[in-house]
């Protein structure tokens, strides 16, 4: 007979945070875990306890940073769905995604790009720096890198955890030299999903 735990609504998220908890063996850095168990629980794949790495004081970085009302700028529509707006909205943060709009798809028509690489290059030109959460194309962390390079944009920090084969595994050791905090899903693993996770670990940090 097939035995089920009495939890009510209201509890599943506690429990399940308790069972990760529980189920996690590697030891975690306290400033980290919050990020690590977020991903795990909209996951339950606790790979991620494993090749989530951070950049030197990261977390810190990127809390202080929203604060302050940093804007955040993801590479997909499901990201920006997942991240909590409104609790960011209490700091005066905003989440933008570029993909949908026309003069990113003209611009990547136009240079013969992907359209993730042509948001970032709008993203570039908002002016201010942000903190970039890229779940979906390796080819948005490409771009970034270049930017980075050719001091057109100074990000906070950068999340990048595309999920692929193509390019994905490269993407990510590459942005990690790009001299930006970052916080990166070595491998194939990540998603818009994963994005979101960390974003909202962080939000609810602050």
């Amino acid at each position: 007979m097939i035995k089920f735990e009495n939890v009510m609504p209201a509890d599943i998220e506690r429990r399940s945070f308790e069972i990760i908890e529980s189920e996690m063996t590697r030891e975690t850095d306290e400033a980290v875990k919050p990020v690590v168990q977020r991903v795990i629980h909209a996951t339950a794949d606790f790979d991620y306890a494993e090749n989530l790495c951070f950049s030197e004081n990261v977390t810190e970085i990127i809390k202080d940073a929203l604060r302050g009302g940093a804007d955040i700028v993801t590479d997909t529509q499901m990201a920006r769905s997942g991240i909590n707006k409104k609790r960011l909205g209490r700091y005066g943060g905003e989440v933008y995604c570029f993909m949908s709009d026309e003069d990113v798809a003209a611009a990547a028509e136009r240079n013969g790009t992907t359209r993730a690489a042509a948001s970032m290059e709008k993203a570039a030109s908002l002016g201010k720096d942000v903190i970039f959460a890229v779940g979906n194309a390796p080819t948005a962390l490409i771009k970034l890198y270049e930017l980075i390079r050719a001091k057109r944009i100074d990000p906070i920090a950068i999340i990048g955890v595309p999920v692929g084969f193509v390019n994905v595994v490269q993407a990510k050791e590459l942005i990690m030299t790009a001299g930006a905090p970052y916080i990166v899903s070595r491998g194939r693993k990540g998603g818009s999903t994963v994005a979101a996770a960390i974003c909202n670990a962080l939000i609810y940090g602050v």
